[in-house]
C-alpha cells in the first residue's frame, strides 16, 4: 500500500464508523422491543368484568410488553372518567344514562365513542350458610324469593318460600343479611333491571345502579367488597349479588336460580351461552347505543339449560382523539381489544365468565376499526382463537351452547334437590330435608370452572392497577396463552428507521474501505 492510499482508506473508514456510531446512539444502541413500541393506556370502570381484564392485561404485559392500567372503581365512576377525558377507555355493563337515577347531570361525552362487547357472564348470588355446622353448597332460589330477600320482605332463612325452593335442606332459623353495593355499579343495574322486568310487583324501583338497601342489609363498595363480606366468618347468613367469577375465586357457592323452563340453574359458561342466544342487540349502527344489549328474551328463555341473569360487559372506546387519548394510544387499545375478543376469550370459562360468540366478536371488530390509530383490518375470524366458534361456522352458531348439558332431574322444580356443590365450592351437601338428593348434570363443568379447587378453598388473586399481585394466588386454570397470537404491527417509528440505517451503514463500513483502497492503488503511479 502506498502513502497516498493509506490516508484515503483511513478517512473513509473513520467517516463511516463515525456516522454509524451516531446512528446507534440515536437508536438506543439496540433493537426496538415491543415494550418500546406500545404506548401505555389506562381505563377505569366495572368490577363485574375486572377479573377477566386483570388476567388479560397481565397476559399482554408478559407476552407483548404492553402496559394496560385498569382500576375497578365501578361502572358509574368509569363512565364519568371517560366523559372527563381522564382515561383512554372505560368499562361498564350499562350505557351512558341520559337521566341518571341519582339526579346527577346527564351523561353526555364530549367526544365520539363506541360500545364494544368484551365478555359475557352471569350475575350470581354468592352466599355463606351452614346447617348443623356444615356449609351449604346447593342452595336453590326462585326469582320471586330472591326479589323478596333483597327488598327485606323475606328476612329469615327458614321462611316458607326459601324452604319450598329447597326440599332437600332443613333450612336453619337464622336471619338473612342481604349485602348490596354502596357504589354505583353495573351489577346493581343488571340485577334491578331483571327484577323490574320479571318481578315488578315486588321490586318497584325500576333499573338503578344505586341500590336502595333494605333495613336488614349491609352495603359494601365494589365486587371485592360484597364478596369479601360474604366470605368472612362474620358473613355467615349473608347473601350478595356479584359476578360468578368472584364466587369461583373466593371458593364460595352460588344459588341455583329457577328459570322459565322450571329448572334451577347455575351460571356456568355453557348456561350463560345458552341464555344469550336469546339476547337481542341494538343493530342500528347510526345510534349511539349501537351494540347495547336487550335482555328480555334472556330473562324468559324457554331453554331448560339457560341461566336467566346472563349479560355481557362493554368497553367504551373513543372514536376521536381528545383528552389524554392519542392515535399512538389508539394503536395499543386496538391491539388489546383484538386480543380480548379472540385469544383472551379462551380463558373466560376458567375465570368464571362465558366467552363471546361469533356475532359479538364480528360486531366488536367493527368497533375496533373506529378507534383512531388502531389496525383497520380488525379481527381475522378465521385466525381468531375464540372457543365458541371455528372457521366456517355461521355467526348464529355457538359451539359452547351447542354442547351445553341438559340439567339433571334433581334440578327440576319439585320434591328432589341435587346435592352437588356450585361456584367455587364443589363439595356435596348432605340431604337434611324431606326431599331426595342427586347429582347435577353439570357437576364436571362446575368443578372445572372453579379452577380445580379442593374442598371449596380457592385463594382469590388481587392485583394493583399495574397488574402486580397483592394477595392470593395468580394460578388460574388456562392462564397460559394456549396458542399463538400476533398483535397488529405497531408501525415503524424513529428507532426502527435509525436501526435500518445503522445496518446499511455497517455493511458500507465493511465493504467501502477495501473498494476505495483498491481503486486508489490501481490509479496510483508505480514506484520504479
Amino acid at each position: 500500500m502506498t502513502r497516498r492510499t493509506r490516508p484515503f482508506r483511513a478517512t473513509a473508514s473513520a467517516l463511516v464508523m463515525l456516522v454509524l456510531s451516531l446512528v446507534l446512539v440515536g437508536a438506543g444502541a439496540g433493537p426496538a422491543t415491543a415494550a418500546d413500541s406500545w404506548i401505555p393506556i389506562s381505563g377505569t370502570g366495572s368490577t363485574w368484568s375486572q377479573n377477566a381484564l386483570d388476567q388479560w392485561r397481565k397476559n399482554v404485559a408478559a407476552n407483548y410488553g404492553m402496559t394496560v392500567n385498569y382500576s375497578g372503581v365501578g361502572s358509574s365512576a368509569g363512565r364519568r372518567d371517560f366523559i372527563g377525558g381522564t382515561v383512554d377507555f372505560a368499562v361498564s355493563e350499562i350505557p351512558f344514562q341520559s337521566v341518571p337515577e341519582d339526579g346527577s347531570p346527564p351523561e353526555v361525552p364530549n367526544t365520539g365513542f363506541a360500545y364494544m362487547p368484551i365478555v359475557a357472564g352471569g350475575t350470581s348470588f354468592m352466599y355463606n350458610l351452614k346447617i348443623g355446622g356444615k356449609r351449604v353448597t346447593n342452595l336453590r332460589l326462585s326469582g320471586a324469593t330472591i326479589s323478596k330477600i333483597f327488598t327485606g320482605e323475606i328476612a329469615n332463612w327458614n321462611d316458607a318460600a326459601v324452604q319450598a325452593d329447597n326440599p332437600g335442606l332443613a333450612m336453619p332459623d337464622r336471619p338473612i343479611v342481604p349485602v348490596v353495593r354502596s357504589d354505583g355499579s353495573g351489577s346493581s343495574a343488571q340485577f334491578t333491571l331483571w327484577m323490574s322486568k320479571q318481578h315488578g310487583d315486588i321490586w318497584t324501583h325500576g333499573m338503578t345502579s344505586q341500590f336502595p338497601p333494605p333495613a336488614n342489609a349491609k352495603a359494601q363498595n365494589g365486587s371485592l367488597g360484597v364478596a369479601g363480606y360474604v366470605s368472612q366468618d362474620y358473613g355467615e347468613g349473608s347473601i350478595t349479588y356479584v359476578e360468578y367469577s368472584y364466587a369461583v375465586k373466593s371458593g364460595f357457592p352460588v344459588a341455583k336460580v329457577l328459570n322459565a323452563a322450571g329448572y334451577y340453574v347455575e351460571p356456568t359458561a355453557p348456561s350463560v351461552a345458552v341464555a344469550l342466544m336469546r339476547a337481542d342487540i341494538n343493530r342500528d349502527s347510526s345510534s349511539p347505543d349501537y351494540l347495547t344489549q336487550i335482555l328480555d328474551g334472556v330473562y324468559s328463555s324457554p331453554d331448560a339449560r339457560a341461566y336467566a341473569l346472563s349479560s355481557y360487559s362493554y368497553m367504551i372506546v373513543p372514536t376521536e382523539v381528545a383528552g389524554i387519548f392519542t392515535t399512538d394510544k389508539g394503536r395499543t387499545l386496538g391491539a388489546f381489544a383484538n386480543y380480548m375478543l379472540c385469544e383472551g376469550q379462551q380463558q373466560a370459562q376458567a375465570l368464571g365468565y362465558s366467552p363471546l360468540p361469533m356475532n359479538l366478536v364480528i360486531a366488536g371488530s367493527e368497533q375496533i376499526k373506529r378507534i383512531p390509530g388502531a389496525n383497520v383490518a380488525g379481527v381475522d375470524i378465521n385466525a381468531c382463537n375464540n372457543p365458541t366458534f371455528k372457521p366456517g361456522d355461521s355467526p348464529d352458531n355457538n359451539q359452547l351452547a351447542a354442547t351445553a348439558p341438559q340439567p339433571a332431574e334433581c334440578d327440576r322444580i319439585g320434591p328432589d334437590q341435587c346435592t352437588t356443590g356450585t361456584g367455587g365450592a364443589p363439595e356435596v351437601t348432605p340431604v337434611s330435608g324431606s326431599g331426595n338428593g342427586g347429582a347435577a348434570a353439570d357437576a364436571g363443568a362446575t368443578a372445572a370452572g372453579a379452577g380445580a379447587t379442593t374442598g371449596g378453598a380457592a385463594a382469590a388473586a388481587v392485583y394493583d392497577s399495574d397488574g402486580n399481585l397483592i394477595s392470593g394466588s395468580s394460578a388460574v386454570a388456562g392462564s397460559a396463552v394456549s396458542s399463538p397470537f400476533t398483535l397488529g404491527d405497531p408501525g415503524w417509528g424513529m428507532a426502527q428507521w435509525l436501526m435500518c440505517a445503522a445496518g446499511a451503514l455497517l455493511l458500507l463500513g465493511i465493504a467501502v474501505p477495501p473498494l476505495v483502497s483498491r481503486r486508489l492503488r490501481d490509479g496510483a503511479p508505480r514506484a520504479d
